[in-house]
């Protein structure tokens, strides 16, 4: 391309020399050098003057060495008079940092975007950012490529049988990408969820637990009297009508004076103990309504049959690892460790069943942690958590797909559920950037769940990790790059390159 010229960074020369030799040209000259004590010394060693310049850089382990870097090489070609700088970035750097996390946190991925404006950037060029949203972040254009569709022809060209496969979402924050490449390959998708803070209904269960030694006791009088006035709306023995009977028949209170729900199935002995109280204090409709509580009451202890119960399946998991059901774990579990211990009947109603939990910016659930994250937690010896796997996928080949790889907890956790607990035939991890901190790669490797690791070029891989790791599969994001490179030159539309193709 006639009056282009695109530089490479020290992150990614490989996957820069792909994208060079796909246009038909030659990676620009620039000497990159350090200082003795640091410090990132650029040298461009070719005239940019009036020409369209592309600075290819990715994340790599040494990340702030490698911005630093980027906004040098962007500032020098600024300073050389260059008609337009794109800034070429398939992994970008810090993006999980697009978010407050606490209240005194930093919005890091936003400070970079303003660096990258202040040293000249023009446009930029990125693939599958962690959060879509930070293209606000810039005052440039933002071209946030996909590696979906080179996905999915991998897919359909190198595994068997991948029509009958399920695709699945390690946590609940990846849904929508597991759902955009099942419908591109119209499979079947599910979720897998870890239940950290509190076991199901675990409020209910401390008020019914808490009330095992009062249910079988009488109200007294007093209480009953009380009861009638201000529960069911009488006055002096008048009843207001069909609305008192039915918050009478709904609505109880014990011997401290709480509420508590009446036909639950822990307090059903309590209920009749209270209506045959009530009913020499009660007018004849209200020994109505209390009769249709009791029959109420006996159905809800009734079993009901559905389907779709069948599809969600529940495993323990301990230190990161499902383990069987009858496995003695010295450990507490998730919800008993939230648990304080507080007299739960001191609580509101509202309080103890309605209250939301609490977050970091106080109600704001995309202020959690990210999956990876929670590596460190599912792994505490001092805690069992309940992971549950929701979709069918016996005897099928299940695709579980992420943004990014970084440790290898909630992959192999989510690898161990569908297949010790779903009985899936065979895994596939499938993630865009393959970070693979610390040992995440051998012990990826070395889980018995896991067949294939798939992943692309868009953060670099060392050599010896990948001789050593054979589930490794990578794939190529340098002709997709290149084509948006020419398209950008050339100002054509992006479109194309979001489609995908039926080979």
């Amino acid at each position: 391309m006639r009056g282009t010229l695109i530089f490479s960074g020290s992150s990614c020369p490989t996957l820069t020399g792909k994208i060079c030799e796909n246009l038909g040209m030659a990676t620009a000259e620039a000497e990159l050098t350090q200082f003795s004590n640091g410090e990132t010394s650029v040298r461009i060693l070719t005239s940019v003057r009036e020409k369209d310049v592309f600075v290819v850089q990715s994340g790599s382990p040494k990340i702030n060495d490698t911005i630093m870097e980027l906004l040098i090489m962007i500032s020098a070609c600024k300073g050389g008079s260059a008609n337009k700088i794109t800034a070429v970035l398939p992994y970008f750097p810090y993006s999980r940092q697009s978010k407050k996390k606490s209240h005194r946190g930093a919005i890091t991925a936003r400070m970079l975007a303003n660096l990258l404006g202040v040293a000249g950037v023009k446009h930029v060029i990125t693939v599958d950012l962690h959060a879509s949203q930070m293209q606000g972040f810039f005052r440039c254009p933002v071209d946030n490529l996909h590696a979906e569709p080179l996905i999915a022809r991998w897919i359909r060209h190198n595994v068997p049988n991948w029509k009958e496969a399920v695709v699945v979402s390690k946590n609940a924050g990846g849904t929508k990408r597991v759902t955009s490449l099942a419908d591109a390959l119209k499979l079947n998708f599910g979720m897998v969820t870890t239940d950290k803070k509190r076991g199901p209904n675990m409020t209910a269960s401390m008020i019914m637990n808490h009330l095992d030694g009062i249910e079988d006791q009488p109200l007294p009088d007093s209480l009953v009297d009380q009861v009638c006035t201000n529960g069911t709306g009488l006055e002096n023995g008048t009843s207001n009508g069909e609305n008192g009977q039915r918050r009478a028949s709904h609505s109880m209170v014990d011997a401290q004076g709480s509420p508590r729900r009446a036909n639950g199935p822990s307090v059903r002995t309590s209920g009749n103990a209270w209506s045959r109280q009530t009913r020499g204090h009660a007018t004849p409709s209200q020994s109505s309504a209390i009769d249709e509580q009791d029959e109420d009451a006996e159905t809800d202890g009734l079993e009901y049959n559905d389907q779709r119960a069948q599809e969600v399946t529940h495993g323990r998991l301990f230190q990161g690892h499902i383990v069987p059901d009858d496995f003695p774990s010295p450990a507490t579990s998730a919800a008993d460790a939230s648990i304080t211990e507080e007299d739960p009947m001191t609580m509101s109603h509202t309080s103890s069943h309605f209250a939301p939990q609490p977050h970091a910016l106080g109600g704001s659930g995309d202020a959690g942690a990210s999956s990876d994250e929670e590596d460190e937690i599912l792994k505490d010896p001092k805690v069992e958590h309940m992971i549950t796997l929701v979709g069918d996928v016996k005897n099928r080949t299940v695709f579980i797909v992420d943004d990014m790889i970084d440790k290898p907890g909630s992959w192999i956790a989510a690898a161990e559920t569908v297949v010790k607990r779903g009985h899936a035939k065979k895994v596939y991890c499938i993630a865009t950037h393959a970070v693979f901190g610390a040992d995440c790669l051998e012990q990826m490797q070395a889980c018995d769940c896991i067949d294939a690791i798939v992943v692309t070029n868009s953060y670099p891989i060392s050599e010896a990790k990948a001789r050593n790791a054979s589930k490794l599969v990578v794939v190529d994001l340098s002709f997709l790059l290149a084509e948006a490179i020419r398209r950008n030159h050339y100002g054509e539309s992006m479109s194309p390159l979001f489609l995908h193709n039926g080979d």
